[in-house]
């Protein structure tokens, strides 16, 4: 139990941007995550360290992340998405599921017929799910969420930063409470 004190110290070093206290507390995660989001989500290296499962070495059938609606590109922006779903949504995602399915049996067929798993790997979708363990700083936490729960960033990583975040609270909530709220760099 923290002293008032000491929680309005935490609250100050974090508005004042004195980082290296947050640097000292590291947290490790096992994440499982689509491929595509984990790209995004490895683009925060500073203060990170990742062991990725490499399908080099597994060969269970692969799982794949399927959404529950395809939105609409937003044409006023760079990236992003409206919150409007595709009108042929379902014809879209039927073919989407038949795509993946028709990777993942071929890709059985391929280790079947005894091609090696570091080749046969490569016709997977990004939609595959990837599982890595990662260790990180709270202070490299808190720029990765405070980052990836902005409005414009993309949904399925927004909600995988959402997660994060509940779990890093749950553990260092005074410390986090401070690092969310205070100003932006």
């Amino acid at each position: 139990q923290l002293a008032e004190r000491d929680a309005k110290l935490i609250k100050y070093l974090a508005d004042h941007r004195h980082s290296s206290p947050f640097f000292h507390p590291q947290l490790s995660m096992r994440i499982k995550m689509p491929i595509f989001i984990a790209r995004e989500w490895f683009k925060h290296s500073v203060g990170f360290t990742r062991n990725e499962v490499s399908r080099r070495y597994v060969t269970d059938a692969p799982g794949c992340f399927m959404p529950a609606g395809l939105r609409q590109r937003d044409k006023n922006l760079k990236q992003g998405s409206k919150e409007d779903l595709m009108e042929n949504n379902d014809v879209l995602m039927a073919e989407m599921q038949a795509y993946v399915d028709q990777a993942q049996v071929y890709y059985q067929s391929l280790l079947d017929q005894g091609v090696a798993p570091e080749q046969a790997r490569m016709i997977l979708p990004q939609s595959m799910y990837t599982e890595f363990i990662e260790t990180a700083s709270l202070a490299g936490y808190a720029r990765l969420v405070r980052l990836r729960i902005a409005p414009l960033a993309q949904r399925e990583i927004q909600e995988y930063a959402h997660l994060v975040s509940d779990l890093v609270a749950a553990a260092f909530p005074v410390s986090w409470q401070a690092l969310m709220n205070a100003p932006m760099d």
